[in-house]
């Protein structure tokens, strides 16, 4: 057999061992793109929450808890749920999934959703202050493909903002 005739086949035989390799590492390349792309969405979804809720607390510390027609807990909901105060017609939500039942106030005057904890007035050395909190509780996190991991859903724990109330 002249030498020339086996330089073909033996290309081929490399071309197909070369297909056979890339298919074989493709598959858990793929699976470790998904992985990063669902841990990457969970973080952001994390951060929305968080930058959610510290904007409802700072909203709310320009305003007096004892003046019940004034203390706008409707608009910083609203805030925390949409990113707005006005949502117009067909809102949608910042994260998918949250709802306004997952948001809660506590002041001096409504504390009841966060048990054992105080908001007013709390002693510090430069005298006391009053303190409110936006938490968002009981958000569950969905991955993009929940079949390829045991990872089904992810409930993250309370995300809470506390700031001092200027009133």
């Amino acid at each position: 057999m002249n030498r020339s005739a086996r330089i073909p086949s033996l290309r081929k035989r490399i071309f197909g061992a070369a297909a056979v390799e890339l298919a074989l590492i493709s598959v858990p390349l793929m699976l470790l793109s998904v992985a990063t792309v669902d841990f990457a969405r969970a973080m952001f979804v994390y951060d929305q929450l968080a930058k959610a809720a510290r904007d409802g607390a700072r909203f709310l510390t320009f305003f007096d808890p004892t003046v019940a027609g004034e203390y706008p807990t409707a608009v910083a909901k609203s805030r925390v749920l949409y990113g707005t105060a006005s949502p117009g017609d067909n809102p949608k939500p910042i994260v998918p999934g949250l709802t306004s039942a997952m948001i809660k106030i506590c002041d001096r005057i409504d504390s009841s959703a966060c048990s054992g904890e105080n908001f007013g007035p709390v002693v510090t050395p430069s005298g006391s202050i009053n303190l409110v909190q936006v938490k968002i509780e009981g958000y569950v996190f969905t991955p993009i493909f929940p079949g390829i991991s045991r990872l089904t859903t992810i409930t993250y724990d309370p995300i809470a903002a506390t700031m001092r109330q200027l009133f």
